[in-house]
């Protein structure tokens, strides 16, 4: 190195010294320290007010409690006790949440590597030497061997700065793992009700089928003895047809919802059967816990989860800002030295101290260029959070929308459902009188029939936007 050299990284190394002392006894930090986001102002979830309203003892409503408690075993507001031993049995047993407990155990060791980092290191030292002073001379042999103690001051705080980073990636899993037993409960809960619902419907599409059944065997007497046309027999044998088309899809539905569950709970197909969940069975939630936009981003674990993606990056920024300044090392070694292996510790002894100073000068701007990707990065979060709230807000003003719309089909369902079954009596009654035909009576049930299903259907639909009001509003089962 040139005079010139020499003399400008002396000079670089005597402004850096006083500098790396006075951080050293400030202990200070560089990078910004973390600032939770500020809580949305949000009041409501919807532009005009949302009211659930029921029709009495056909269709009752269900009251919404601002700032009622998340229970934590939701799905026990069903009162089923089917569906409370394959929840707990999801919850048990499932490989979704072993991965996330195994990576949240993952990330906490990444944590504790991360606090080495900030402790003095101790590593024990050997070594041998077989060296020749002339072409022609002895060969001597030295051997050593003694512990060396190595420290890196955390000056700058860029060590803690990543112990702060890993700690946030601990949250991260954390949440994650909350995230994943709101999911597989909810999940669970939603294929139990449609396991249910498909069971509810096929048996109002197969008392179709027996009314079609029946119409077409009507309507071949009916021709044989001349009162029915081949046209209306074709047309009976359509309507079979049709309605038998319906039955497949349900199987379908239920055989994959039993499916599902059995993954659900960590069983294969074959080795477990869900049980028969009964939809009539399944009583409806009247009171549900209505958290308020404010307090949801504290509620919802995919929130905290994007907020401590969010702190990760700002700690990024620290690490990345520490890297700008000098770094000091210090170390200390001891050694005890002979020319022969027996008598190694009896013989001579050396000992060193050692510090050293690293300052950046010039890195082509790669590390300027690192903190402003960290700086980036941050920003991304930034609007992933934001984003990850207004979806959260989106999904539940879309569930609660959904919940008052349920009411009003079921309501709707069940009027259908009441007119055709006061159709089914009157054409009974007509039938009996001798003022009607068995055809009429036939197309009454069938009429009554459809009806069933579509209420069924309705039915369904309200028990299953209600599961997942909890799960949007947060409510994370207990381990």
């Amino acid at each position: 190195m040139s005079e010139s050299g020499r003399s400008c990284l002396s000079a670089a190394l005597r402004a850096a010294v006083p500098a790396v002392l006075c951080a050293a006894l400030a202990g200070c930090m560089v990078g910004p320290d973390w600032r939770a986001p500020r809580a949305p102002a949000e009041a409501a979830y919807t532009p005009r007010p949302v009211a659930l309203q029921g029709a009495g003892e056909a269709v009752p409503a269900q009251q919404l409690l601002p700032r009622a408690a998340l229970p934590a075993r939701w799905w026990e507001a069903f009162a089923s006790p089917e569906l409370d031993a394959t929840v707990r049995r999801a919850l048990a047993d499932s490989p979704t949440l072993r991965q996330a407990r195994a990576t949240l155990r993952q990330a906490r060791e990444a944590v504790a590597v991360a606090r080495g980092g900030m402790l003095p290191q101790l590593d024990l030292q050997a070594g041998a030497t077989r060296a020749r002073g002339a072409p022609d001379g002895p060969a001597a042999e030295l051997y050593s061997a003694g512990p060396l103690v190595g420290y890196a001051p955390d000056v700058f705080g860029g060590t803690r700065r990543l112990v702060e980073q890993q700690q946030a990636l601990v949250d991260v899993q954390l949440e994650q793992l909350e995230a994943a037993r709101l999911a597989l409960s909810g999940q669970t809960v939603a294929q139990a009700i449609t396991a249910a619902s498909a069971r509810e419907q096929l048996l109002a599409v197969q008392r179709i089928v027996e009314a079609d059944r029946s119409n077409l065997e009507l309507v071949r007497l009916a021709q044989s003895a001349g009162q029915a046309s081949g046209a209306d027999v074709a047309g009976a044998q359509s309507q079979l047809a049709a309605d038998l088309t319906l039955l497949a899809p349900l199987r379908q539905q239920l055989a994959a919802a039993r499916d599902a569950l059995a993954l659900l709970v960590g069983r294969g197909a074959g080795a477990w059967q869900a049980p028969d969940f009964d939809l009539r069975r399944l009583r409806l939630p009247r009171q549900l816990p209505l958290v308020v936009p404010s307090a949801l981003v504290r509620a919802r674990p995919d929130i905290r989860a994007a907020e401590a993606r969010l702190h990760a990056a700002s700690a990024a920024i620290g690490v990345a800002s520490a890297d700008l300044y000098p770094r000091l090392t210090l170390s200390a070694g001891w050694s005890a030295e002979s020319a022969t292996l027996g008598a190694l510790f009896s013989g001579g002894q050396t000992w060193a101290l050692s510090g050293a100073l690293a300052a950046p000068l010039w890195h082509g701007g790669a590390l300027r260029a690192q903190r402003r990707a960290a700086q980036q990065a941050y920003d991304a979060q930034l609007a992933l959070y934001r984003q990850t709230v207004l979806l959260a807000f989106a999904q539940v003003a879309d569930v609660l929308q959904a919940l008052q719309h349920d009411a009003q089909l079921l309501q709707a369902q069940r009027d259908a459902m009441a007119a055709a079954e006061e159709s089914l009596r009157m054409a009974r009654e007509a039938y009996a009188g001798g003022a009607g035909s068995v055809l009429q009576v036939l197309a009454a049930q069938r009429a009554y029939a459809r009806a069933s299903l579509g209420e069924a259907q309705a039915r369904a639909q309200r028990l299953a936007d209600t599961a997942q009001w909890y799960t949007a509003m947060g409510a994370v089962p207990t381990p």
